[in-house]
């Protein structure tokens, strides 16, 4: 491990690097297969599939990172007992690292089907196995050594997409200013990159000029390509909090499960700063730490994820040889599925200001991350919203931001915010809350961006403008449900899914369960499901209810 990395890691490196016992080596030896390599032979490349993990018996195994400019840092050596891998083992993705033979070396692989069984037969091990892969990514996510490269001008519009995409996504990658760096400059000279687009050099050296987020997913490895023909049991559209826990329930009790997400796991609560109300993290926890937690957690049990991957309909004639429901993919794919979860939730919803989808990625942002913090540092910015969404994200903004104005049509937080949250808000000085106030219009232009924000309070009747070069966006979200439109699934006045007793039914036909809804076999979990509480612990709750409802439904089907 790099010596740059957070002193919390290196404070953790036993936990990191564990070293097996030879009885548990022994355990081990009925999961995998056993391997000889020769000096110099390499058991993993970085950017290529990583094969899952390797104990060593004998010999020496040198691992390093490799970004895509060739650049080699060094982490560990193992030895006998030590093993190489990090969470990709679980599921077979590239592989984040160099693994070299230092000489004649004798290893168990154990391929990611095996690994997982591993860990849900050995429980005291697995645990240690699986808190190392994690630890493992974390300090390759921290050392920023290995993974893409991105060059381009900091804090340019694209480049925070970039970032933000693989950041969400758990994946490391390096940012390289192209004004300070001479190679970089050179690079970008050569790729005829416009002014203001960033490069992206992915692990294997091919470059990329400004890619889409699925473009370079596929560069690195993340985009699962094959067919998946197989019946699952349950599929999953959308990885947030209740898409990953009917993951993990269904997929715990012996269910095949695919989850697909179109950006990244964790869904809007993946954003948030902070989530201080949720059972069992009294000091809080980031939505990106408790999304993450759970992904790990459903691919240990076996769950198969495809992000991102774009869902474009449901196909709920169960014509298929199965009598399945079928999932449409955009890029041509089909999944079938005995039953479907509804988790897609919400997207952002866009107020009707002026000028606003010219400034989104320029100054308009519709979450807060570590990334729109760093790039507001002593700066006063403006967030709108009365939700606890808003009010995280104000508190997280506040220690960073020199001032936050927060705006709200109504009177005040009370009745749209918990009250823990509205407590801190009125401590933390540098908020200023705004009531019966909305933006009105947006200033700035192509090359600078959001330069200033104009607000009217209708109470007072009294305008305001502020030269401000960041606004966050925290007004609510509309249900993400154009992919249902073929199957004419039962929603509310908002477009919200229908599930149990309002959907009805007509006399002596089956009754949906709580969260079934009107197409028998399609359940509706989370912010998509109308009558939902939209917070994290409900969406989670939802997500575990609906396995057993799963459950009833496949045996009535399945009854003679």
């Amino acid at each position: 491990m790099a010596d740059d990395a957070p002193s919390e890691l290196l404070s953790r490196r036993h936990q990191m690097f564990p070293l097996l016992t030879d009885a548990e080596m022994a355990r081990m030896q009925r999961f995998g297969t056993r391997q000889t390599h020769a000096p110099g032979s390499r058991l993993a490349t970085a950017g290529e599939p990583a094969p899952g993990l390797f104990v060593v018996f004998e010999g020496v195994v040198a691992v390093s990172e490799r970004d895509g400019m060739g650049r080699v840092t060094p982490i560990v050596q193992h030895r006998r007992g030590h093993f190489m891998g990090e969470v990709g083992a679980l599921s077979g993705k590239p592989s984040l690292v160099d693994g070299i033979a230092m000489g004649d070396v004798d290893v168990l692989l154990l391929l990611p089907s095996q690994l997982r069984a591993l860990i849900i037969a050995e429980a005291d091990l697995g645990e240690r196995l699986v808190r190392a892969l994690i630890l493992r990514r974390v300090a390759l996510i921290a050392s920023g050594a290995s993974g893409p490269v991105l060059i381009g001008q900091p804090n340019s519009a694209d480049l925070m997409r970039l970032q933000s995409f693989l950041r969400r996504n758990g994946e490391p990658y390096h940012v390289v200013d192209v004004g300070t760096d001479a190679d970089a400059a050179a690079l970008m000279e050569q790729s005829g990159a416009a002014v203001g687009e960033p490069l992206v050099v992915c692990p294997d050296g091919t470059v990329l000029v400004n890619p889409g987020d699925e473009v370079l997913a596929r560069c690195i490895g993340m985009v699962d390509t094959e067919a998946h023909d197989e019946l699952f049991d349950v599929a999953v559209v959308g990885a947030g909090p209740a898409g990953l826990a009917t993951a993990v329930y269904a997929a715990s009790e012996g269910l095949r499960v695919v989850v697909v997400d179109c950006r990244a796991y964790g869904g809007q609560a993946g954003a948030s700063a902070r989530i201080e109300n949720y059972l069992g993290f009294p000091t809080g926890i980031s939505g990106a730490a408790l999304a993450g937690r759970a992904y790990v957690q459903a691919q240990k049990f076996g769950a198969e994820m495809l992000i991102p991957a774009q869902v474009q309909s449901l196909d709920c004639t169960r014509a298929g040889p199965d009598r399945e429901l079928a999932i449409r993919l955009s890029d041509g794919r089909r999944l079938r599925s005995r039953t479907v979860v509804i988790a897609s939730g919400a997207r952002y919803r866009r107020p009707d200001v002026p000028r606003l989808k010219e400034f989104e990625g320029r100054g308009v942002w519709y979450w807060a991350s570590a990334l729109e913090a760093t790039m507001c540092a002593q700066t006063e910015v403006v967030l709108v919203g009365g939700g606890n969404s808003a009010g995280q994200a104000a508190v997280f903004l506040s220690q960073h931001a020199a001032k936050v104005y927060m705006l709200v049509r109504g009177p005040g937080l009370a009745a749209s915010m918990s009250r823990y949250l509205i407590d801190r808000i009125e401590a933390t000085p540098n908020i200023e809350l705004k009531p019966h106030t909305a933006v009105t219009s947006l200033h700035g232009d192509a090359s600078n961006g959001l330069t200033a924000v104009s607000w009217r309070d209708h109470r007072a009747a009294i305008e305001e403008e502020k030269a401000l070069r960041n606004l966050f966006m925290f007004v609510g979200a509309d249900p993400e449900t154009g992919w249902l439109e073929g199957c004419q699934a039962a929603v509310d006045a908002h477009g919200f899914v229908l599930t149990g007793a309002a959907v009805g039914a007509a006399p002596g036909a089956r009754h949906p369960s709580a969260l079934e809804s009107s197409i028998p076999g399609v359940f509706a979990v989370g912010d998509v499901r109308s009558g939902s509480v939209k917070r994290v612990g409900g969406a989670i709750g939802e997500g575990a209810a609906a396995v057993a409802q799963i459950h009833q439904y496949l045996a009535a089907v399945d009854a003679p």
